[in-house]
């Protein structure tokens, strides 16, 4: 048994670095096995330390809430298009959708409120996903592009469907607006979920 070793068992940390910290999140245990890496004695510990790495990468990958890339490509915009398509048919071809529509149309904080609604499932799903840790572009420094990507996909998908299909009327803009706000909403929820979703 090595010194290290036997400090390790004296203090309960059996010679893992860092292994004392606590709310250590999936970067500590990289970071921790990195340091390890550096302190094995044989190249046989070595590979075994780095085929644990390995194994770690492969089982973040795989997590349920997943990894997003710290730039918003073209990609991650096939994503959120397939997302919010697949969320908006149904509220597309739903008549309940041109009910609310015409129900908050004349509403101006009901439309707002429908809007910052959507922002905020939107903003919560992203976060479940901790974007805002690893976000390289941001607008004038301060505004998230895949935010404002995944609102003007999902906006942009949302007029587009609802017109091509004669669902909105836009005689009545108010109204067709309000509906096709209605549709967006869902179908920008659709559009983050399909951009941080495993692949």
């Amino acid at each position: 048994m090595t010194a290290r070793e036997s400090d390790g068992e004296a203090d309960g940390t059996e010679g893992t670095p860092g292994a004392d910290r606590e709310g250590s999140d999936f970067g500590d245990v990289l970071d921790d096995l990195e340091e390890l890496e550096e302190l094995v004695d044989s190249d046989a510990e070595r590979e075994q330390v780095r085929e644990a790495m390995r194994t770690a990468r492969r089982a973040d990958r795989r997590r349920v809430v997943g990894r997003i890339r710290d730039s918003f490509d073209v990609r991650d915009a096939g994503e959120a298009v397939v997302g919010s398509f697949v969320f908006g048919i149904p509220m597309v071809v739903e008549g309940g959708t041109l009910e609310i529509g015409e129900a908050i149309a004349d509403s101006v904080p009901a439309m707002a409120l429908t809007g910052l609604l959507g922002l905020a499932f939107v903003w919560g799903v992203l976060h479940a996903a901790r974007f805002e840790a690893i976000e390289a572009d941001l607008l004038f420094g301060v505004i998230p592009l895949r935010l404002v990507s995944i609102v003007v996909i999902a906006g942009s998908l949302s007029v587009g469907l609802m017109t091509l299909w004669a669902r909105v009327d836009w005689s009545e803009p108010a109204v067709a607006f309000a509906q096709c706000l209605v549709t967006g909403v869902v179908m920008a929820v659709g559009a983050s979920l399909g951009d941080v979703l495993p692949e």
